[in-house]
């Protein structure tokens, strides 16, 4: 007799101790299921590396969300797009070109893109120009002149400009996105670079610009788009209408970028 009241005491608490357990389960797990409704997903953004300021910006001050609405990978747009065809999940590509949005386009890996601001190529060089670099002239025979690397945007301007200009230039390295060229300057590790005009506006501080006659004849249309197979297209579509309206293209513009191509100049 006694044995059977300690089993059903025992098989009492336990079925207590069980309904205690599933009550706090249930209530946590309630409680944890509409923080994360509450919460926002983020938009994975691939972009160029020149936009690793005003990217950002935007998201902290015009996204629902702030910074945590968006979470960035800033490389070369034919490194990103590289990526995105290996495999790469993201929401938003953002180039530095149309080339590798159009071959993004080719590829099936966006349905249509619109352009979002421009950027032209400057000549960089450590601020007070000490190996006094006049331009894209023989002032720069054996000094430290760095460029992108084809197929990189800033190296496709490069050499379009180069070609338009009818000048040859030898650089001492060849960079896979333009902040590499930036920093090189910046730093004084070399005596010149072509980069862009937000790039040298970023390191003001540390760079000047020398003039080049006709090299503002050649504008790089930077392009945006949804990605086809966004695993959060609703946080990706609101990134790009944030960097489409009239706050993220002051941002954009506060940042040194000039203003979107026609899209009926396409």
């Amino acid at each position: 007799m006694m044995h059977r009241r300690r089993l059903a005491a025992a098989a009492a608490a336990c079925a207590m101790g069980a309904l205690a357990l599933a009550s706090c389960t249930n209530e946590t797990g309630t409680r944890d299921s509409s923080r994360s409704a509450s919460k926002p997903q983020a938009a994975v953004v691939f972009a160029a590396a020149s936009l690793s300021e005003a990217f950002p910006a935007i998201a902290a001050d015009v996204v629902d969300g702030g910074q945590d609405a968006a979470t960035f990978t800033f490389d070369g747009s034919s490194g990103l797009l590289d990526q995105l065809k290996a495999g790469a999940r993201a929401d938003v590509y953002a180039t530095a070109d149309t080339a590798n949005m159009e071959a993004a386009k080719e590829a099936g890996l966006v349905d249509d893109y619109e352009s979002y601001a421009s950027n032209r190529l400057v000549l960089g060089v450590p601020k007070g120009n000490p190996a006094g670099i006049t331009g894209l002239d023989s002032s720069l025979d054996g000094k430290k002149l760095v460029i992108c690397a084809q197929g990189v945007p800033c190296g496709n301007a490069t050499r379009k400009l180069a070609e338009r200009l009818k000048v040859s230039l030898k650089p001492v390295s060849e960079e896979q996105k333009v902040t590499d060229v930036r920093g090189k300057v910046a730093s004084g590790e070399a005596d010149a670079g072509l980069m862009y005009a937000t790039d040298a506006a970023a390191e003001r501080d540390a760079i000047d610009v020398v003039e080049v006659d006709g090299i503002d004849d050649d504008i790089n249309a930077y392009e945006i788009a949804v990605l086809k197979d966004a695993p959060h297209p609703e946080a990706a579509r609101a990134f790009v209408k944030a960097v489409m309206s009239e706050s993220g293209q002051k941002i954009l513009r506060d940042h040194g970028f000039g203003p979107p191509r026609d899209a009926d100049s396409r």
